[in-house]
């Protein structure tokens, strides 16, 4: 599993619950991310396939050869290692046996982080953009602490930042420092009116560019809210798929699946900030209220069809409920 399961501790209070995040929910700070250093253990990390590889690390590679783990005992075949000869085996069935071991590789963990136009939202608690912060400094914490190297993209629609990965708290802050770079820079031009069309070509882009990065045997996080997926992007996605362990974690808020309830019917006008989308949509209507969830629901399956037959592993979080909470409550789950 990937989390461990814990019994809910958050608090009713939205402000008291911001204040134990060290966040205020829009912004983005250094500190709200090296709070998670000590929350690593709530995630596993483990390799769920089989890598390949020739250097020492941390992950048993199919190959078999003069590694640290034992794997199994075989008859002696020429050209074995006579060091490897098992002389308990060999003694007590009278032919000679070798010994085999599963040799280890390392793996390093790239980190893709979407913080484009559409991440800048949240209803509730968080903007969907802080939250992709926070499970992406929860993944690199929880990945230094295993000895792996950190690297990825931090990216919006307009630029992203390259990072080679590194290994130990080097790596670590290398990447938290441009997560607050970058989300600030989001926040600047958001305001700049960008279409889908130009969101969808520099998702394109950052997806090639991750595919390149991505070094057979890697672990490759990419957090996203998908809106802008693509054919295109999906392509590239699934050729990381093929040479490495593939995790998309989609990041959603309660707004983009079902409208508020209320009692009275009460129109009101929802935007991107582009005029050219704005829509008017009446609050207290079930039956507008539910085709909007059944529209939301249908792009969902969607997405979520692609992606799984791109060869990636689905994780759901929400921006409403702190991160710590979906984990312990086993809100985030495989979809295998």
């Amino acid at each position: 599993m990937w989390f461990n399961q814990k019994k809910s501790t958050e608090q009713d209070n939205p402000q008291a619950l911001l204040d134990e995040l060290v966040s205020n929910g829009i912004e983005l700070t250094i500190d709200e991310l090296i709070r998670y250093q000590t929350k690593s253990s709530l995630i596993n990390l483990a390799a769920s396939k089989s890598s390949h590889g020739k250097m020492s690390g941390n992950y048993l590679a199919r190959s078999k050869g003069r590694g640290m783990e034992f794997d199994e005992v075989r008859h002696y075949q020429n050209g074995d290692d006579i060091r490897a000869i098992d002389w308990r085996v060999t003694a007590r069935t009278g032919k000679t046996h070798t010994k085999l071991f599963r040799e280890e590789v390392e793996r390093p963990v790239l980190i893709a982080t979407d913080l484009s136009t559409s991440m800048l939202f949240g209803s509730r608690l968080l903007f969907k953009s802080v939250q992709a912060a926070h499970v992406a400094s929860l993944v690199a914490w929880h990945a230094k602490s295993r000895g792996d190297r950190i690297g990825g993209v931090v990216f919006n629609q307009q630029s992203h930042t390259e990072l080679k990965p590194r290994s130990r708290q080097q790596g670590v802050l290398h990447y938290l420092h441009a997560l607050v770079k970058s989300h600030a820079d989001s926040v600047q031009i958001a305001s700049e009116n960008l279409n889908k069309e130009q969101a969808k070509v520099a998702f394109e882009q950052n997806c090639a560019r991750l595919r390149q990065l991505a070094k057979p045997g890697s672990l490759v996080y990419l957090i996203t809210d998908a809106f802008s997926l693509s054919e295109e992007a999906v392509r590239h996605l699934a050729n990381i798929s093929r040479h490495c362990e593939l995790v998309v974690c989609l990041i959603s808020d309660p707004l983009e699946q079902q409208l508020p309830d209320s009692v009275q019917k009460i129109s009101v006008a929802i935007t991107n900030g582009d005029d050219d989308e704005r829509q008017q949509f009446i609050l207290g209507d079930k039956a507008l209220a539910e085709k909007y969830h059944q529209q939301a629901m249908s792009l969902n399956n969607t997405m979520e069809q692609q992606l799984t037959k791109a060869g990636a592993r689905l994780l759901h979080f929400c921006a409403s409920e702190a991160l710590e909470t979906q984990l312990h409550r086993g809100v985030a789950s495989w979809i295998r």
